[in-house]
């Protein structure tokens, strides 16, 4: 299916969301926007695009739409509230965002029901990778939609992978974050034992990202100390705990035997401020 014959549709023009949406567009995907704030549209002047007054007629439109939203509760308001019920049969939802395996399941029975295929497909790398189309994108759901989305996820990440079926990809994410935290505190120790020892820190820092011990937390926690403001490293804490609130809701609802990923997981994501204090001396 060529770039012209794929109409996407997109709902979530945040921080993320947009570049993403700018990306498809870019790339020579017709693109339909719809967002409750018309403001919210302005950001896409500059960007080939349709946008629709109401999330009924972006859903008629569309092929695929994709939807960049904070919680699976959006998602599933999004879903049940109109946009399932007027696409086409073998039309396809993309969730981008990051939630738990249980709940893609449950949103999946409910696209199933209409009709429609779904994909969950949340992306790792921020603003930063969605800006230079780098972000790693992880599938959950059937092959035959991933194959038909998967040009469209190119046109903003360098990796694109299919793990399996419904809830794949969230499980694959919430992974992902949890052993990017587990290497936070893993850094935390390290420094702690480095500063029993008056060490040099930065020295030491250097050491570790050029050697074995290097890690891509390690990286951008070094390349974020001193240039992040402290509301931003706020806003990071918190966004961390919830990506562990979400790991850990998973995982007890699987019954999985996940207790120290947990706690090692909250002690990464609790000690980012203190890893940024003791990088910005």
């Amino acid at each position: 299916m060529s770039n012209s014959t794929l109409t996407v549709g997109f709902v979530g023009l945040g921080d993320q969301g947009l570049p993403m949406a700018a990306a498809i567009a870019g790339a020579g995907y017709p693109l339909r926007v719809w967002a409750r704030h018309r403001g919210s549209l302005e950001q896409l002047a500059d960007t080939p695009h349709t946008p629709h007054d109401t999330l009924n007629g972006l859903a008629m439109s569309s092929d695929v739409v994709c939807l960049c939203v904070n919680t699976d509760e959006d998602v599933h308001a999004l879903v049940t509230g109109g946009l399932a019920d007027n696409m086409r049969r073998g039309t396809v939802i993309v969730n981008h965002g990051t939630g738990t395996p249980a709940q893609a399941i449950r949103i999946a029975a409910a696209c199933r029901a209409r009709g429609v295929d779904y994909l969950d497909a949340p992306v790792s790398g921020g603003r930063a990778g969605a800006e230079a189309r780098t972000l790693v994108t992880m599938v959950g759901g059937p092959t035959e939609a991933f194959t038909r989305c998967k040009p469209a996820f190119l046109t903003f990440s360098s990796s694109v992978i299919h793990l399996g079926g419904h809830g794949a990809g969230e499980l694959a994410k919430l992974l992902n974050n949890t052993l990017m935290m587990m290497n936070q505190a893993n850094i935390a120790d390290v420094l702690e034992l480095a500063d029993h020892f008056q060490l040099d820190t930065r020295a030491l820092i250097d050491v570790l990202q050029a050697g074995s011990g290097t890690s891509a937390a390690l990286g951008m926690m070094a390349a974020g100390a001193t240039t992040t403001p402290p509301e931003m490293i706020a806003h990071l804490h918190e966004v961390l705990l919830l990506d562990m609130n979400l790991f850990e809701a998973a995982m007890r609802e699987s019954d999985a035997p996940a207790t120290t990923l947990i706690e090692r997981g909250y002690a990464g994501a609790h000690r980012v401020p203190q890893i940024v204090e003791t990088l910005s001396r």
